[in-house]
């Protein structure tokens, strides 16, 4: 297979899923009989498979010492950024009987930093320039040794500001903090929103003004950094309902509320918006969101379930694809033709 055919079949396998991907190809090629989809996947896995290595002993001989290249110009402001996505593997979990799994996914997007001003009097927000992206479905701390390198690669240590930003997840803020020194982990801003919402349709119903006038309340002084009059408000309406039950469902007005005032009180160090906004810093992870989105077009599916090899074989190849820095093109240029 010569490299422009490799190339060729990594970008239908990263694109579309292996039966359409066959059809492609076959009409591409010209090949006397249709090709089969599992040949196509089992060609795609051994394809993916050589980027999976490639990515691992990066993440090893980052551990010995040996650093990526940096970038030619320093970033005026990096944001990293996580979450995950899902996907069905073949086999079921022992413990739950699901077979659903988290595949994790990074974001690496450079910025030029807004001016501070607010846009309705001609300020200018954060532009972003680029976004390169990482997804696995290894656990948190495989995932972290591959985000710590793709950062470097993307010139963490030169750049002149780093930020963390997402949504609090359980497992994104000891990472961030083990592997990253950076100048705010920011809570994305409309998940914040978002749990001030979901208090106030349990606390005064979904649709009613009642509630509308009261979550509208804690955005504009979440808005204006008074977080600790958001915990203080959610807190008093926490203690006249009483404290959760055995018997209450996630969905109750008292659980809900419990769990809130715990997500402001941990987080409230990171909800500083006003002082983010005054240096130019985004505050929305949505690139980190529509990553996730693109890796779940690939591998999420009702009838689609994978191996672990072959899931990280795919997410491997999609991540290339997605990359915006010509890594995808890069990569197959410089790569040697398979000789058997």
């Amino acid at each position: 297979m010569t490299p422009q055919a490799a190339c060729r079949l990594g970008r239908e396998a990263a694109t579309q899923g292996f039966a359409p991907a066959a059809r492609a190809l076959s009409d591409d090629w010209g090949t006397d009989e249709p090709l089969h989809d599992e040949q196509v996947r089992r060609w795609a896995e051994a394809l993916g498979g050589s980027v999976v290595a490639g990515r691992e002993a990066e993440a090893d001989a980052y551990e010995r010492g040996q650093r990526p290249a940096s970038p030619p110009n320093a970033a005026p402001l990096l944001v990293i950024g996580m979450d995950g996505g899902r996907y069905q593997n073949r086999e079921k979990d022992a413990e739950t009987g699901s077979r659903w799994r988290e595949e994790k996914v990074l974001t690496v997007s450079s910025y030029l930093p807004g001016d501070g001003k607010p846009e309705d009097q001609g300020g200018r927000g954060p532009q972003k320039l680029v976004t390169t992206q990482v997804a696995t479905a290894q656990a948190v701390k495989a995932f972290g040794s591959l985000a710590r390198v793709e950062a470097e690669r993307r010139g963490l240590r030169e750049a002149e500001e780093v930020i963390a930003l997402g949504d609090g997840g359980n497992w994104i803020d000891p990472l961030v903090e083990t592997f990253f020194h950076v100048l705010a982990r920011i809570i994305d801003w409309f998940h914040a929103v978002e749990h001030l919402w979901d208090c106030a349709k349990a606390l005064h119903g979904a649709g009613t003004p009642m509630a509308k006038q009261w979550a509208e309340q804690l955005e504009a002084w979440l808005w204006d950094g008074q977080v600790h009059r958001v915990i203080a408000e959610l807190s008093a309406a926490a203690q006249e309902l009483g404290p959760p039950m055995e018997s209450d469902t996630t969905a109750s007005p008292r659980k809900v509320l419990a769990s809130n005032v715990a997500y402001f009180t941990t987080h409230q160090a990171h909800m500083n918006y006003p002082e983010y906004r005054r240096r130019g810093w985004p505050i929305g992870s949505g690139e980190t969101e529509a990553a996730v989105k693109q890796f779940n077009k690939r591998v999420k599916g009702t009838e689609q379930f994978w191996s672990t090899d072959g899931v990280e074989a795919i997410l491997a190849l999609r991540g290339l694809w997605l990359c915006q820095d010509n890594r995808w093109q890069k990569y197959w240029e410089n790569r040697c033709a398979y000789v058997n």
